[in-house]
């Protein structure tokens, strides 16, 4: 069954001309619907006095949500509050109002107690939104200091990163926060339609003068439009089975045609499927697989175990058009991700350990209602792109037996593959997360270092790591990282700091084109020629959908990649370990993994060279990230390589571990020294027979997307047009 959605267009009477929107990149955004600016007591009758309209729009904007939330569009909140010493409130804020002459009005400020408690401050009971219109699961809640949504708030990154390109907006006050917030969306690229029953204000003569300016001048900030219409228009296109309220459960099974991709799962449980049936089939599949590849998993929770945390799921969430965005959606985890109370091994018994504690990103997960099914076998010390240095097991590519899996995430992308989970939380150093994800026809995502937490995982090399997201599709990838994406004031790389963001594409030509660079042809003569061949096939594809081929500079992606493993960065591996931990534990330690240590401690390397490694690491990312487009900048949009040079055979790697291995990093090694994030993405298959004369059977070839530090939401964008172009699906 393919993956990509046939998602509609849809259109409706607005001013200054009909608004036309696609569903799958339409927002709602509900401004400020608190309760210090619509209730009695808050910070709203202070400020305007007459509450009336603003409580009258309540119903209307209940009913614009209930008819989004029906057809599938995300949902964004705002609030506006502060923190609670004011730290981030202006003085003229709070000062200049209440310092009016004669002033009667404005006896209380902001942070002043009130009947609600005090105004405007995050936590009190009116900066909360009002009971009607509370956010469900899943919807993302945007407090701000600002009257504006976008003004010192990461609103920005995440409607980019959810592929947003067009907002419908609601919400109070019509002449401050609404007002304001599409001013701000505008100027963003953002195509906007206010919507006239679902925004108020305290005087109505100012609510008709703040829309009329919207669409004045044929459109000079966006749109306005009915509350009917919008509803007409989006009552043509329902999310499958998607009900509004609690139902009688059905009197025969739910339908499940057993696709494991979100959005199939998820039209499957508003349709009334339970999570429980799924662990049931589940567990079919991965005893079924077993007998085929033994070497998958290091742990498989008991069924028992899995089925009851599939009761409680649906024991927590009865109203099935209130579900978190991962409910009931099963993954797995590489074991070198910790799990409170389960060995984490690394696939090297002497560091195993039960850790108290688990993984921020996988506490993510499961807030989000993810199903658990275990831990995943992984090269040694996550350290290898082969897949074939874990004491657990080889396991195979599953397209064939005879071909490798890949590594170090090998079973993150087996399991995946083999559609034994939805998704995998998996790592990426050097290649771990992308090189596995090419060989079996699967989408592995690279985050920018430091947007998802990696406390809780086992180090390799901490200033590089990364958790990789393996999934079936790029939606699927994309939805995951934004459950999983939080800031960790316990990781020491967390990322607090992001560049502008550059503005948003909505309409037009723009909206489609993109520049790509790649390799040059003396780069990709590494690669075999079938893999040649099919990157020349890709190349042709992004061409047909929008981009343009430009020249790129490979010299700093080149030596980029080869300080990762020619220079100092690969003794950050045995920072991470006991100084007394290889002469202790020799006898334990896969052949491959200890040569490859010992010669690193062999090199004796200095501090000198340490530094001045960091130095051309520093010179290396200024070079490489000037040539990608930033705010205000022209440049390139991604850069396009092969995911790996070629897929050896499982014999070939146990005959040249170390170099073979080596050869597969090629287009993968610089990724993280760069600071690059990067996708790679399943770009076809080819006959066995082309590269083994007794080869039998299909083998997939994979590219990756790679963009600068920060721009995920572009790649995956990119990423996911390409996946959807070459027609990508489930494997036959």
């Amino acid at each position: 069954m393919a993956t990509s959605r046939d998602v509609p267009t849809l259109t409706f009477i607005a001013k200054p001309y009909p608004f036309t929107f696609p569903i799958r990149t339409t927002a709602l955004l509900v401004i400020d619907m608190q309760r210090d600016f619509i209730c009695q007591g808050g910070f709203g009758e202070i400020q305007g006095g007459n509450l009336e309209a603003v409580q009258a729009s309540i119903g209307p904007t209940k009913a614009l949500l209930e008819a989004c939330r029906a057809a599938g569009l995300s949902i964004f909140h705002t609030r506006e509050g502060h923190v609670r010493d004011l730290s981030d409130c202006p003085s003229s804020k709070i000062i200049r109002q209440a310092a009016a002459p004669g002033n009667s009005q404005h006896l209380k400020v902001i942070g002043d107690k009130g009947e609600l408690g005090r105004l405007l401050v995050r936590g009190e009971y009116g900066h909360n939104i009002v009971d009607e219109l509370r956010p469900l699961p899943g919807e993302v809640v945007i407090d701000k200091p600002g009257k504006g949504a976008f003004w010192n708030t990461r609103i920005m990154h995440k409607l980019k990163a959810r592929g947003i390109t067009h907002l419908l907006v609601s919400g109070v006050t019509t002449e401050c926060c609404f007002s304001t917030s599409i001013r701000e969306a505008n100027d963003r690229g953002f195509e906007c339609c206010g919507i006239v029953q679902a925004t108020a204000g305290y005087n109505s003569d100012f609510k008709a003068a703040s829309l009329d300016m919207i669409h004045w001048s044929q459109g000079l900030f966006g749109f306005v439009g009915e509350l009917q219409p919008l509803q007409d228009a989006l009552h043509s296109y329902r999310q499958p089975h998607i009900s509004l309220g609690p139902t009688t459960p059905p009197q025969t099974p739910p339908y499940w045609d057993g696709s494991l991709d979100i959005t199939s799962l998820h039209a499957a449980y508003r349709n009334g499927l339970s999570p429980i049936s799924v662990a049931e089939a589940l567990y079919d599949r991965i005893e079924k697989y077993q007998r085929i590849d033994p070497g998958v998993w290091i742990y498989l929770r008991s069924k028992d175990a899995v089925l009851a945390d599939a009761k409680k799921l649906a024991e927590k969430y009865p109203e099935k058009h209130a579900l978190p965005s991962l409910y009931g959606i099963p993954f797995n985890v590489k074991d070198s991700i910790d799990v409170a109370g389960l060995h984490t091994t690394t696939a090297c018994p002497p560091l195993a350990h039960i850790p108290p504690k688990s993984a921020r990103a996988y506490d993510l997960v499961l807030e989000q209602g993810g199903l658990f099914m275990g831990k995943v076998n992984l090269d040694q010390l996550a350290t290898g792109l082969s897949g074939c240095r874990s004491p657990y097991g080889i396991p195979h590519s599953v397209f064939n037996e005879k071909y490798i899996s890949g590594g170090s995430s090998s079973g993150s992308c087996v399991s995946v593959g083999a559609d034994l989970v939805t998704f995998s939380l998996a790592t990426d150093t050097a290649g771990s997360g992308r090189v596995p994800s090419g060989y079996n026809g699967v989408v592995g995502y690279k985050p920018t270092r430091g947007l998802i937490s990696i406390e809780g995982v086992t180090p390799a090399c901490p200033s590089l790591d990364c958790v990789a997201i393996i999934a079936k599709n790029v939606e699927d990838a994309r939805a995951v990282w934004q459950c999983c994406e939080a800031y960790d004031g316990n990781d020491r790389y967390a990322r607090n700091s992001f560049p502008l963001e550059r503005h948003v594409n909505s309409l037009g030509q723009l909206a489609r084109s993109f520049k790509f660079g790649v390799p040059p042809p003396e780069v990709l003569e590494i690669c075999s020629p079938v893999y040649r061949r099919m990157f020349n096939q890709a190349i042709q594809h992004l061409q047909i959908i929008g981009g343009t081929l430009v020249a790129v500079d490979w010299a700093p992606f080149q030596k980029a990649g080869d300080l990762l493993y020619q220079g100092t960065f690969v003794s950050e591996r045995l920072a991470s370990l006991p100084d007394d931990f290889f002469e202790k534990n020799r006898q334990d330690l896969h052949p491959v993994i200890l040569k490859l240590f010992e010669d690193v401690i062999a090199r004796q390397s200095t501090a000198v060279q340490a530094y001045r490694d960091l130095q051309a690491k520093s010179l290396l990312t200024r070079q490489a990230s000037s040539q990608f487009a930033a705010a205000g900048t022209d440049g390139l949009s991604v850069i396009v390589v092969p995911t790996a040079p070629e897929h050896p055979l499982i014999s070939s790697m146990l005959v040249d571990p170390i170099d073979l291995n080596a050869k597969l990093g090629t287009f993968t090694h610089f990724g993280n020294v760069l600071d690059l994030c990067a996708v790679a993405v399943p770009a076809g298959t080819y006959q066995a027979s082309e590269i083994d004369s007794s080869g039998k059977g299909e083998l997939p070839f994979s590219i990756t997307f790679l963009g600068a530090s920060c721009t995920d939401s572009e790649i995956l964008g990119i990423a996911q047009r390409f996946f959807e172009a070459v027609g990508q699906g489930d494997r036959a």
